[in-house]
């Protein structure tokens, strides 16, 4: 929910294939919408009406933000199996096997469970240590050009791998995974992928990222041997990434009202109260949440900072302005030598904005689809529940790490409860 400057806005679209409204949206918006920006419809009461006061150019609009308009996930040349069923049922088992943990407990559904929206409701993730950010919910991930809240990784599988390696995460190493897919996992793992190189003269634990016994241990291995360890370590994030690109959203309440109004069809939509319509004008009015939380996926896929303030002192977080150099120097992204994509195809990381001011402090937004079911809030869960988010945005504070692209928005106390309203229904 953002009042950003043009100027802000603009520095941050480095992508053109994915959905995105960008700021431009608000302009549309506030032509194609007149009447939203003083409209004021009392709070929850009576049901509204099927057309509630919605123009027909009005209801093209939010029709734009209906679920049914998000088009196919865009295909990921950097992961050849990605649209494989075998990949995606090899990739269901590695997400659900707490072998691959230092504690042999955790596992990717330890942090995104998939009774609670493929996240686990925590202000930060627990793994076999106490993370610094959110999990973040996984359903629609595969439009998202960028990954993580930082967007330090460029594909789907090169993200499933960080966690394995991080020490509070999964806390394991490449050399053990591959070791544990050998012995559990050959046969689907060769149907895929190949024979599975020779990992005799491999130790039980090393890798590059590992305790340092473990870093020693890989130092000791051969350029070619670390190359093979390399690449079943890729392709295993590949088959989780797999699975993860079949996580989807439902439609909402919110979808199915907007597409009564689209038929006028008074007898199949779902009546949403009148604080819920209130709700959504200003969503894409007066508050201009629709700014930044537009296509239907209600979000651009894009950075901002919004003067969220960090966990506290000693969690000071630059965000985006210091993933841009993660991302160009991992050895999995789309340029690597064990991406199977070719130079060309990889044109976000190419021309990924890098060295912008507005980067500082900013954090990727998320889609809102299923929002009032992954309290707390933000990127360490600072907020405890929607009702802080909104009025977080509403009074724009100064951010502590760079500039907030937000200005006040002057929302009355039912304002806040209409906008709180309508998000429930998404």
């Amino acid at each position: 929910m953002l009042n950003g400057t043009a100027k802000q806005g603009l520095a941050l679209r480095h992508t053109k294939k994915h959905w995105s409204f960008g700021l431009g949206a608000a302009v549309v918006l506030a032509l194609a919408l007149p009447s939203l920006a003083g409209s004021s419809i009392s709070a929850s009461g009576p049901a509204a009406s099927v057309s509630d006061g919605w123009s027909r150019a009005d209801i093209a609009v939010l029709a734009s933000l209906r679920l049914s308009q998000l088009p196919a996930a865009p295909r990921d040349p950097s992961n050849a199996v990605e649209d494989l069923s075998a990949a995606a049922a090899l990739g269901k088992r590695l997400f659900n096997d707490t072998r691959f943990s230092a504690n042999q407990a955790v596992s990717c559904a330890t942090c995104h469970d998939p009774q609670r929206n493929f996240q686990d409701g925590l202000p930060v993730a627990r793994g076999v240590g106490l993370g610094t950010r959110r999990a973040m919910p996984l359903a629609g991930v595969a439009h998202s050009p960028w990954l993580f809240w930082d967007g330090r990784k460029d594909s789907l599988w090169s993200q499933a791998l960080g966690p394995l390696e991080d020490a509070v995460e999964h806390g394991g190493n490449r050399a053990r995974y591959a070791h544990l897919l050998r012995a559990h996992y050959r046969a689907d793992y060769e149907a895929l992928f190949h024979t599975l190189p020779d990992l005799s003269g491999v130790p039980q634990d090393a890798g590059p990222a590992g305790t340092p016994d473990q870093q020693k241990a890989w130092r000791a291995l051969d350029a070619k041997t670390q190359t093979d360890v390399n690449r079943v370590f890729a392709n295993l994030g590949k088959a989780i990434a797999a699975f993860e690109k079949t996580l989807v959203h439902s439609e909402s309440r919110f979808d199915r009202y907007v597409e009564g109004m689209e038929h006028a069809d008074a007898a199949t939509q779902p009546v949403l109260t009148a604080s819920e319509v209130n709700g959504l004008r200003l969503f894409v009015g007066k508050g201009q949440c629709v700014t930044c939380h537009n296509g239907p996926l209600l979000t651009d896929q894009h950075f901002h900072n919004t003067g969220v303030p960090p966990r506290g002192a000693a969690h000071l977080d630059r965000g985006r302005a210091a993933a841009t150099a993660k991302v160009r120097e991992d050895l999995f992204n789309c340029l690597g030598p064990f991406s199977d994509a070719k130079p060309a195809q990889c044109q976000e990381l190419r021309f990924m904005a890098v060295n912008d001011p507005a980067l500082e402090g900013a954090f990727k937004t998320p889609s809102l689809r299923g929002v009032a079911s992954r309290a707390p809030y933000m990127h360490a869960g600072q907020f405890v529940s929607l009702n802080d988010v909104v009025e977080h945005y509403a009074n724009a504070p100064a951010a502590v790490v760079g500039h907030t692209e937000r200005a006040p928005v002057r929302l009355s106390a039912q304002e806040v409860r209409d906008l709180v309203a309508f998000l429930r229904t998404l």
